[in-house]
């Protein structure tokens, strides 16, 4: 019997309410997808992430806060929503664990900012007011519904796996790709060029996306392959 893949999920954070708490979508998409989710401590240190990575198959980095600028050496915008320094420093030592043991990484809306942000690309810090406004990149509920589409490259293993080049998508962020990171390349992006999707070539599965499968997987078949082929991996 093939064993159930152990996924660590990053915690979201609640500052007003001092608790951790997750998004059901996130852990049940995983669930239908064949794995074994968990939700993480906050990890502040590398010998808990070291622990961390060496229990787990997988990572899901998943939405939250904004991205410090500080991470992509860039001022603090007006714009730029609630920080979470103690997510930026866990996602760090994650990240830099899990890919050094070539461990599968997913990264939703907060976590395709991070890991752009950390692999040395930077970000829109607000869309509408920096970039543009063209596109509706922060719907309103329900958020299950698409609200924009996005054009898959098709060269990308995200074209591989869907075999569409059109997908529409739903969206809620007001942060963005700015400049890509040298180590990532496209796999999708919106009608305003904001990019939408990566991975990072050379590794066993580093996958982001910016839209949001957990909120969308009971009804979107694109969104549940996304998680059967990080599981897959895992």
């Amino acid at each position: 019997m093939s064993k159930i893949p152990i996924i660590g999920v990053i915690p979201l954070i609640d500052y007003g309410r001092k608790s951790y708490w997750m998004i059901p979508g996130y852990m049940n998409g995983l669930i239908e997808a064949g794995a074994f989710p968990i939700i993480l401590p906050i990890i502040a240190d590398t010998e808990s992430a070291e622990t961390a990575v060496q229990m787990c198959d997988g990572f899901l980095f998943t939405g939250g806060q904004d991205v410090s600028p500080e991470i992509y050496h860039n001022k603090r915008n007006y714009a730029c929503g609630e920080l979470s320094p103690e997510r930026d420093n866990m996602e760090k030592l994650i990240l830099d664990e899990a890919m050094k043991q070539d461990k599968p990484i997913l990264g939703i809306c907060r976590g395709i900012q991070f890991i752009n942000a950390t692999m040395g690309g930077t970000l829109w810090q607000d869309i509408p007011s920096q970039f543009s406004d063209e596109v509706i990149h922060c719907q309103k509920p329900p958020y299950d519904i698409p609200i924009h589409d996005v054009n898959i490259e098709m060269d990308s293993p995200l074209y591989a796996l869907l075999k569409k080049e059109l997908i529409p998508v739903n969206s809620y962020h007001h942060q963005g790709i700015r400049k890509l990171s040298p180590e990532l390349k496209s796999m999708a992006s919106a009608p305003d060029g904001l990019v939408e999707a990566v991975y990072a070539p050379g590794h066993r599965f580093l996958w982001a996306v910016q839209w949001h499968p957990e909120l969308a997987y009971q009804r979107d078949e694109n969104s549940r392959l996304i998680f059967q082929e990080f599981v897959r991996h895992c």
